[in-house]
């Protein structure tokens, strides 16, 4: 009786699955990413097996398991659209480390964590490589004096600098930038501390046109709005971050205000949203045009257009092609006379943009943005509906929009908190506060005169507006640098295990899905999933892949075998452990005990010893003699003494970065890959 009465309830769902089947293709596309090994051929062909056999079976018993059959074959599809994205933008990878002549076309700019014009570079040359074998892409970070310099996009540069393949994991499932790196193209990263010359200007290829127009819009803003202001207006015009000051994206990061930079829902609908108002105010003063043609359904073409010319400047990312759906979406609704602002519409842009880049399932702006939007949709639906049946008591006119503000920013952060938390490890404790300070004044004033700039731009007065700008982006500035500046602003947390964020997003799209008290079967897991957030141990020992750093834990925290050196390593362990301490700080600790280039670490059952320096390899003997573990940060020839285990250069190579995590039966190693088994990205 009970599964009757499932099957029935399953049967129910069979006009709503476009809104599961995000849910089910996302979770092909996860066991992908998360499989050991790659897939081989035997693998794909059991799934095209089970792909036929569902359909086969669906067609032919289509009551009750049909739905169910249909999310084993989306989630089959899944699977294989990632396996076959993977393969598709496969490239060479360069496997050794290269310094010397680097020649290239710049098709990128931004900025690095340590605050440096990084550039990418295609049509990569490089002295003595074989064509085969060089990189479709090259990054490279643009560190001393460069005065020989402007850098554009189209420009043809040369330089001498070092180069190696993408780094993987600073930790055993930590992020994992050579996936990343391997989805984007880019087969070498490395940087350079010599002038980067010219050798052509920027030719007419159409290939570049955008990102040469986005680069002369941004330099024209930053000429008319100097500073920070002008940073900030060229972001959210054209989503150049080149300009953009490290200390002011902490700060809107330290304020949940980072989402302003970020072109995405909030931008395309402004933007859109804007455009397609004021296109039905200046038709409708014309009473002829306004009588005899459709003026709303003309206005709705122009914000298409627009959202398109918005999409293309800002360079495509996933929270802008979101965004851009869901508009274009909800303009072909108007087109029609339907109403789309609803699940349907946000399932549908899911499913585009993981067909197009599956990838993009594992990166937060996916994440971040999709959550925050099936939020709103659902409450504000939520809302609709209880208005319509008189369950609600109606707003007064000037309340509704403070109270949609309200309730936007409320959603939006709550579920969006997690996901951030989970990736960047702080929490804004006020966040609220400054999204209703900022979001306001973004939305009536600063997308508007942006809006006006374009205009104002044909006629070469762009500038007016852009002055007018000026103001309202330096009090957002003022309300990121106070909120984040408050006691207390920034939480920090330790990274989650691996399975936490998978589990809270599958139960927030199902508790969202669901009706009534059917909500109540999220609540075990999500339980689950938070509290294993919430007990997650971190490794005792956590050891680059170079060994040429070393972090311990301590009840006060991680101590750092070095205070300079493998920042990113050291930046990232600490996050993820939840501390806001400097790697100075960390190293300032106690823990360590020895002199410089032999350091030594006692713990429960474990002692370490760090040789690095010149000389390390002939202390090794001695060493060994001494500890259990000793880590190497050089790469040892020949037989390694017998009596601990010694982790080199050489055999960290292979693993990448280590953690050895303490037991009540002693310890273990867990690397970051292991030899043999490989990705397409870390072969």
């Amino acid at each position: 009786m009970l599964a009757v009465k499932l099957l029935s309830r399953i049967e129910e769902e069979r006009g709503r699955f476009l809104i599961w089947a995000p849910l089910f293709f996302g979770t092909g596309i996860g066991l992908y990413f998360a499989q050991p090994r790659e897939p081989n051929i035997v693998t794909y062909t059991a799934l095209a097996l089970l792909v036929a056999i569902c359909a086969g079976l669906a067609w032919r018993w289509p009551w009750g398991a049909g739905p169910l059959l249909h999310a084993m074959i989306f989630v089959s599809l899944g699977f294989g659209v990632a396996g076959a994205r993977a393969n598709w933008v496969a490239a060479p990878v360069l496997d050794f480390r290269y310094y010397g002549p680097i020649e290239g076309r710049i098709v990128a700019m931004d900025r690095s964590q340590s605050d440096a014009v990084r550039l990418t570079l295609d049509q990569v040359r490089l002295s003595d490589v074989n064509p085969l074998k060089l990189p479709d892409r090259v990054r490279v970070s643009l560190h001393g004096e460069q005065g020989f310099l402007t850098p554009a996009i189209g420009q043809r540069i040369a330089l001498t600098g070092h180069l190696s393949g993408p780094n993987g994991p600073v930790e055993p499932g930590g992020f994992d930038f050579q996936r990343m790196a391997w989805f984007r193209g880019i087969g070498a990263v490395g940087y350079t501390r010599s002038p980067a010359l010219l050798l052509s200007r920027p030719t007419g290829e159409l290939s570049l046109a955008v990102g040469r127009l986005r680069q002369t819009i941004a330099n024209r803003v930053r000429a008319v709005l100097p500073g920070e202001s002008g940073s900030f207006a060229a972001t959210i015009t054209t989503g150049d971050r080149s300009s953009m000051d490290r200390a002011t994206i902490e700060a809107l990061r330290g304020s949940n205000l980072a989402h302003l930079l970020a072109i995405s829902g909030l931008h395309m609908g402004l933007l859109t949203g804007f455009v397609f108002q004021a296109m039905r105010i200046l038709l409708g003063l014309w009473p002829r045009v306004a009588l005899n043609i459709p003026v709303k359904k003309l206005a709705a073409v122009t914000a298409i257009g627009a959202g398109i010319f918005y999409l293309a400047l800002s360079g495509g990312a996933v929270a802008t092609t979101r965004a851009f759906i869901m508009v274009t979406t909800m303009f072909v609704a108007i087109l029609f006379d339907r109403r789309a602002l609803t699940l349907r519409a946000v399932a549908m842009a899911a499913m585009i943009v993981l067909i197009l880049t599956p990838e993009a399932l594992v990166e937060p702006g996916f994440q971040m943005s999709f959550a925050a939007t099936t939020a709103l949709v659902a409450v504000f639906s939520w809302i609709r509906e209880r208005g319509r049946d008189g369950s609600a008591r109606q707003l007064p006119g000037w309340a509704r929009g403070v109270v949609t503000v309200v309730i936007s920013s409320a959603v939006a952060g709550l579920a969006t908190a997690p996901i951030g938390a989970a990736h960047f490890n702080q929490v804004s404790h006020y966040g609220l506060v400054a999204n209703l300070l900022s979001v306001p004044v973004m939305g009536a004033v600063i997308m508007p005169l942006a809006v006006l700039a374009a205009l104002l731009s044909i006629i070469r007065l762009e500038f007016v507006a852009l002055w007018m700008m000026d103001w309202p982006i330096r009090w957002i500035l003022w309300v990121a640098e106070t909120v984040s500046s408050l006691d207390g602003a920034v939480g920090k947390v330790p990274a989650p295990p691996g399975f936490v964020l998978p589990l809270l997003g599958a139960t927030g799209i199902v508790f969202v899905l669901l009706r009534g008290k059917e909500k109540l079967v999220v609540l075990l897991p999500s339980v689950i999933a938070l509290a294993g957030w919430a007990l997650v141990e971190r490794p005792a020992v956590l050891i680059s892949s170079s060994g040429g750093l070393i972090g311990v834990m301590f009840s006060d925290g991680r101590v750092m075998s070095k205070a300079r050196g493998e920042g990113f390593a050291a930046r990232s362990w600490l996050e993820n452990d939840g501390d806001a301490a400097t790697q100075q700080t960390a190293f300032e600790r106690a823990g360590f005990g020895g002199q410089r280039g032999q350091l030594k670490v006692d713990l429960p059952g474990l002692s370490i010893m760090h040789l690095s320096g010149r000389g390390a390899e002939d202390r090794l003997g001695d060493a060994c003699a001494k500890v259990d573990v000793v880590v190497l940060a050089a790469w040892r020839e020949g037989a390694l003494p017998t009596g601990c285990s010694v982790l080199d250069r050489k055999y960290l190579t292979k693993t990448g970065a280590v953690a050895v995590h303490l037991a009540p039966k002693g310890w273990y190693i867990t690397p970051s890959r292991t030899e043999g088994i490989s990705r397409l990205w870390t072969r």
